[in-house]
């Protein structure tokens, strides 16, 4: 992909929007696993515990982009990705981390929690960067302030703005619509623009209306039980 075209900042947002999406709950659970550490060790605990994590984070995403040249395996991907594009607007929030005593057992606890659960965004990020290495590194070095510093700020918003969940939702379903449109043993089926523009649509109409159906169904039952 060329520097500095409109497809590689479209990318680039892609990659901090999805960074933003999935990575605010990484950023409860380092919160979570420092709380028992004293309190003049805690900002050694959060930023030690990130730094690995998001050392851990960069690498595993730059083995998936290079796994994802492998025929089949974007497929396999784009597929898993739509499950985490539905999930992310069904799922119960529950962040159960246990809290180390000591400085180096809460960083520990963090970047193997952080490597757990970061798996739904290193395949969405190494999806949206289309096999450019360059794009991951800076996406991934703009989001991670962001996510760190502004995750709180930004799951306050989401609480406050439920729309916004269903727009991360749609670019996540979108990458994972593009990861399986570009899979090489299906590129005689969508070579046609109009399949492959359908299909992208189908694929994101379908993963927010079904969300939404969810979310409405379990509001209604939480409603008939309060009653």
């Amino acid at each position: 992909m060329e520097w500095f075209t409109i497809d590689w900042w479209t990318a680039l947002l892609g990659i901090i929007v999805i960074d933003l999406m999935l990575a605010g709950d990484n950023a409860i659970v380092i919160g979570l696993a420092a709380r028992n550490v004293p309190k003049v060790q805690q900002k050694k605990v959060i930023f030690w515990g990130t730094v690995g994590a998001v050392v851990i984070r960069i690498l595993a995403t730059l083995a998936v982009v290079w796994l994802l040249k492998i025929p089949g395996l974007l497929l396999a991907g784009g597929l898993m990705l739509v499950w985490i594009a539905y999930k992310l607007l069904t799922d119960e929030k529950n962040h159960e981390v246990e809290a180390k005593n000591t400085m180096w057992g809460a960083i520990q606890t963090i970047i193997i929690a952080d490597g757990i659960m970061g798996l739904d965004n290193v395949i969405a990020v190494a999806g949206a960067a289309h096999g450019d290495f360059v794009l991951v590194a800076i996406g991934l070095i703009i989001s991670v302030p962001i996510v760190v510093w502004g995750s709180t700020l930004f799951l306050k918003l989401i609480d406050r703005f439920p729309v916004v969940l269903f727009i991360g939702s749609g670019i996540l379903a979108y990458t994972a619509a593009k990861m399986i449109t570009h899979e090489k043993f299906l590129s005689g089926i969508f070579d046609n623009p109009w399949i492959m523009y359908t299909f992208e649509a189908i694929i994101i109409i379908g993963v927010i209306a079904a969300g939404r159906i969810v979310q409405l169904r379990r509001r209604r039952l939480v409603t008939q039980q309060g009653h």
